[in-house]
């Protein structure tokens, strides 16, 4: 057995306390048992049912016509940022559709008595210095409150994640951060230096354009093909081509990739394995290592956007046709809520819906949706009484499990700040990564509740032993089309290239899945490049 010395050490350290604690908590097993028999489990998920509907396309006909200068269709964060910067241009003759009930697409949230919770995204790393606009709308909402006598933003301390911020479950102990190093041989940790050294090479290395190989948005980044070859290839294939051959370093960099790409190493590019470690470049001051978090996730960043939308969204509406001619765009819609089609007339749309749902849309596009592959995710927010810790770190805002089934999970109060809960909630993320997404994305709409209920306790009780005794609700979220995963070939590959083209200079395209990297920076400028092609191209045409 390898590192037995450590191992054995800690394993007997381990069963000791874990015999204390089961003598401790035994008065209380009855009590809690009762308490779970009373457990209240809800399945919630997107309107995926209504966009079924668009496979079939059986809506009355319509029945009204709206006219409108503009059209955003899609409330995610690229229809919201669109929104935003129409406003700021002075624009206000717009709409926006969008299918659920609410806007915000992946950065939307719960509540329940104890705390509001997300529904996808929940964190945005500190931007990079360069991203000047993002930073703009950051200094808008009053997160940022000033900047340093260099130049260098000041965040709002109450919006950036509280200390402890992460910790990590290994070898039957907690410990700080999320890389394995608690009893490692030397090798590994040689392993993880070398790996760390080689992504801080690629984060500061420019092309001749002096643009980063490695940026955020990926729009900015070099225009040089010297390390395009990296998206031909696994990150597994490239770990094992620079001899990074630990489980240890292999199991946190499948993490890593799963967490903002919904699939692991296997099936990940290299070149998007090495952009999660490269594109953030760390340069913004004192707090360049933080992220910024809320309770309810990036649904607190929609919120803000959401302002700019204020009477002017159709909620409950699904786009399903598009019809482009020599004068108009014609979109016909479905209100769910009123069982009605309706004719919407507008000079120009932007389409700020994933290639899945564009391929309903507009003809010929099934043969370059089919190139864009989807993570299904599973989301589970949980309300315990108490929460089972062998306390050998304290509880965090990011909680991961060493080789889990699922991804950790996110402390929603961890903000708050009365840091005693009388309940504590938990948010808990699983990606499916697979080979088969389609077969993954049948399974998670396929199995009840119980069954899903089960899954994320028994990858819970491996660090809280008895959790279930007291868990008095789970809310099990699903996600059909998670997000976007960038798959070998497709980054730089045709079909990315294509759908993100304009149309006749009437139809323009803003989703993360056209940058192939789902996170709120990316959607955040989709948003702003859409709405200044449109108008670039608007000022041409008069």
């Amino acid at each position: 057995m390898k590192n037995g010395e450590n191992y054995n050490g800690t394993s007997r350290r381990t069963f000791l306390k874990g015999i204390a604690a089961s003598l401790l908590l035994a008065p209380f097993l009855k009590a809690c048992q009762q308490k779970a028999a009373a457990l209240i489990v809800k399945l919630t998920g997107t309107n995926h049912v209504l966009g079924h509907r668009l496979w079939a396309k059986n809506f009355p006909k319509p029945s009204q016509n709206i006219q409108i200068p503009y059209l955003i269709i899609g409330g995610g964060v690229s229809g919201l940022s669109a929104a935003r910067l129409f406003n700021k241009k002075g624009i206000d003759d717009f709409l926006i559709l969008e299918m659920e009930s609410h806007i915000g697409g992946n950065s939307s949230n719960g509540e329940n008595k104890h705390s509001k919770f997300p529904l996808g995204a929940h964190y945005l790393p500190v931007p990079n210095f360069h991203d000047k606009e993002l930073l703009q709308f950051l200094e808008e909402e009053k997160i940022i409150t000033g900047y340093t006598a260099n130049g260098f933003p000041v965040f709002d301390e109450q919006q950036l994640s509280f200390s402890p911020q992460e910790r990590l479950f290994y070898k039957n102990t907690w410990q700080e951060g999320l890389v394995p190093k608690f009893g490692n041989p030397q090798a590994v940790n040689d392993e993880f230096d070398r790996f760390f050294a080689l992504m801080e090479a690629f984060r500061t290395e420019k092309g001749p354009d002096n643009r980063y190989y490695f940026d955020i948005p990926l729009s900015v980044g070099s225009t040089d093909a010297r390390h395009r070859h990296l998206d031909t290839i696994s990150m597994q294939q490239w770990l094992d081509e620079n001899d990074f051959t630990s489980p240890e370093i292999g199991t946190y960099v499948n993490y890593c990739c799963r967490d903002d790409f919904g699939l692991g190493i296997a099936y990940i590019s290299a070149w998007a394995g090495i952009h999660y470690f490269a594109a953030r470049k760390h340069n913004a001051g004192d707090t360049k290592d933080n992220v910024l978090t809320w309770p309810e996730g990036n649904a607190r960043l929609a919120h803000h956007l959401k302002k700019y939308t204020q009477g002017k969204t159709l909620l409950n509406y699904l786009a399903f046709d598009i019809d482009v001619s020599d004068d108009n765009v014609i979109v016909t819609a479905f209100d769910s809520d009123k069982q009605e089609t309706v004719t919407i007339t507008a000079q120009k749309v932007i389409i700020a819906t994933p290639q899945f749902v564009n391929q309903y849309l507009l003809p010929n596009r099934k043969p370059i949706a089919k190139d864009f592959n989807y993570a299904p995710w599973l989301l589970a927010t949980l309300t315990v009484s108490h929460l089972p810790d062998d306390e050998s770190y304290p509880l965090c805002w990011d909680n991961v499990i060493f080789n889990g089934k699922g991804l950790g999970y996110i402390y929603d109060q961890h903000q708050n700040l009365k840091q005693i809960q009388d309940k504590k909630v938990i948010t808990w993320y699983h990606s499916f990564s697979t080979a088969n997404n389609k077969k993954a994305r049948k399974e998670l709409y396929s199995k009840s509740k119980e069954y899903w209920e089960a899954f994320v306790l028994s990858d819970l009780k491996a660090a809280h032993p008895g959790i279930e005794n007291f868990v008095e609700e789970i809310t099990i979220h699903r996600l059909g089309h998670g997000m976007i995963s960038p798959v070998p070939g497709f980054l730089f590959g045709a079909s990315k290239h294509e759908a993100a083209k304009s149309i006749a200079n009437k139809l323009y395209f803003a989703h993360t899945d056209l940058s192939g990297i789902s996170i709120f920076e990316e959607a955040f400028h989709q948003g702003i490049n859409a709405v200044n092609n449109l108008l670039h191209d608007t000022a041409v045409d008069t």
